[in-house]
């Protein structure tokens, strides 16, 4: 017996505008199918997160171009139509295991969406089932708070990638319009609005009812930074004279302390994009702050790297103004980071919320470049003595060294910090042969990253600076003969 196909619609972005029987469906399938772009990241699967249960099959369903260049024998076309007949097997071998599959869309699912892609090629093959969601022009309306159509009215839909001229004549031909699939087309779109003599009536919608919401009059609109989750819409001709409450941005003022990884877009996380998509306000020390791409529609506050407790509490301050902020840090902020320094700032803002949204860390970094020196019991050490004395990081030091703790060392030095590290490395051979095998990675991620094997007997302290992590291995850790590092599970 086969099993059963369903395309479920998610609705434009809000959990809770998935319908009863799209959440019912997601919590009893037993695969869950999504479409992402390269970066892995899917808006798909994260509005449908809090219906997913444990043990669940995911399907992550990968497309290979994001543009219209490609080596392709068949081009741009040929490429996708591969694409899509590779998912529709990966998931036909699913249904004919006789598991429900559910395939995820964004909005409704045959609304410009992916699954009707599947829908084509299995439809005729396995039971189907389609679950409609609300579409992004229904709530692009509701978030206007403004009429779509009445009475004898049309809606004309259009996808932002039609010719310009074509464009133009559909907007100027029409009662009310939504224009999607905006992004790079945003400026077209906006000329063409211009040409058919609407651009005045026109509203921008971007990521209507998630938290990233922002709505303007589309001729406010800056083209730089447009996502591809935004639509122009022009509204009910009969509304005038109707005028709303003004809109509200959505939710209020909040913090989120969001950890960069240790270098680049490739290292972090969807969650950390999507708090940095939702923010007004980028807070944090200047060269992390310089990692997050620019956009037009946030203020970006840098500050020096000694004034986490200032920043801290600006960061709080805007917020209680209605801003929605993100702290930046590099790794995981609650990692020798910003989210201790804003969690001990928040007790004089009880009102303001405050979420930690976690990152790689320099630690997990370096050790993935060697192998598994971390494979084992180890410890996270800062040889920073700024914020603590020396004597208690020399205690810290010995206490995992007698305890044959592998050691993960942050800030090994600095232009005014060049003597800690030698200091800690005598500590360390007080307990630990010098053949122990150390690793120094630098600016793992980054284009000037180094990393280094060596041993703890070997360890030249100056070559190791603020960019650098130091790992000290235990008496068990290894490196074998092709330059892998790891630390054995077992401890006899």
């Amino acid at each position: 017996m086969t099993g059963r196909l369903y395309g479920v619609g998610l609705g434009p972005g809000d959990p809770e505008l998935v319908t009863v029987k799209a959440a019912r469906l997601i919590g009893e399938a037993d695969v869950i199918a999504y479409h992402a772009a390269r970066h892995g990241r899917s808006i798909a699967r994260s509005i449908a997160a809090p219906y997913m249960r444990e043990g669940q099959i995911e399907e992550l369903l990968l497309y290979p171009l994001t543009t219209e260049t490609t080596d392709h024998p068949g081009g741009y076309q040929g490429a996708l139509d591969d694409f899509y007949a590779d998912c529709a097997e990966r998931l036909a071998a699913h249904l004919d295991a006789g598991r429900t599959v559910v395939v995820l869309a964004e909005g409704d699912p045959l609304f410009y969406g992916s699954y009707m892609h599947m829908h084509k090629r299995l439809a005729h093959r396995y039971p189907t089932e389609v679950v409609p969601g609300v579409t992004s022009v229904s709530a692009a309306a509701a978030v206007l708070g403004r009429p779509l159509v009445e009475k004898e009215e049309i809606l004309t839909v259009l996808p932002g990638t039609l010719e310009a001229g074509e464009l133009a004549e559909r907007l100027r031909s029409t009662d009310s319009a939504a224009v999607l699939k905006l992004g790079r087309a945003f400026a077209k779109v906006r000329d063409a609005l211009a040409e058919a003599g609407r651009l005045d009536d026109a509203w921008y919608v971007e990521r209507a009812t998630m938290r990233a919401q922002r709505v303007a009059p589309l001729k406010d609109v800056d083209p730089e930074g447009v996502p591809y989750f935004s639509l122009a819409l022009l509204t009910s001709p009969a509304q005038d004279g109707f005028v709303p409450a003004p809109v509200a941005e959505a939710g209020r003022g909040e913090v989120a302390v969001v950890g960069l990884g240790p270098a680049g877009r490739a290292w972090l996380t969807p969650e950390a994009h999507e708090a940095l998509a939702w923010a007004t306000d980028i807070v944090g020390y200047g060269p992390y702050v310089d990692r997050v791409p620019p956009n037009p529609r946030q203020t970006r506050h840098r500050t020096d790297n000694r004034e986490e407790a200032d920043r801290a509490r600006h960061a709080l301050e805007l917020a209680r103004e209605g801003r929605r902020v993100a702290v930046v840090s590099s790794g995981d902020p609650g990692v020798f980071a910003m989210a201790g320094a804003v969690l001990e700032a928040a007790g004089d803002f009880p009102d303001v919320p405050v979420r930690v949204v976690p990152g790689l860390t320099a630690a997990q970094a370096v050790a993935s470049r060697v192998g598994a020196p971390l494979g084992h019991d180890y410890c996270v050490l800062s040889l920073s003595d700024l914020l603590k004395p020396w004597d208690v990081v020399a205690r810290r030091i010995t206490a995992a060294a007698r305890a044959d703790l592998v050691l993960a060392i942050y800030n090994p030095a600095s232009r005014s910090r060049t003597w800690q590290l030698a200091a800690a490395r005598d500590l360390l051979l007080e307990h630990r042969d010098p053949g122990t095998p150390v690793v120094i990675g630098r600016g793992v991620g980054s284009e000037e990253e180094s990393v280094t094997v060596t041993t703890l007997g070997e360890l030249d302290p100056s070559q190791a600076d603020m960019r650098c992590l130091v790992i000290v291995g235990s008496s068990r850790t290894r490196v074998t003969p092709s330059g892998a590092v790891y630390t054995p599970r077992r401890y006899p």
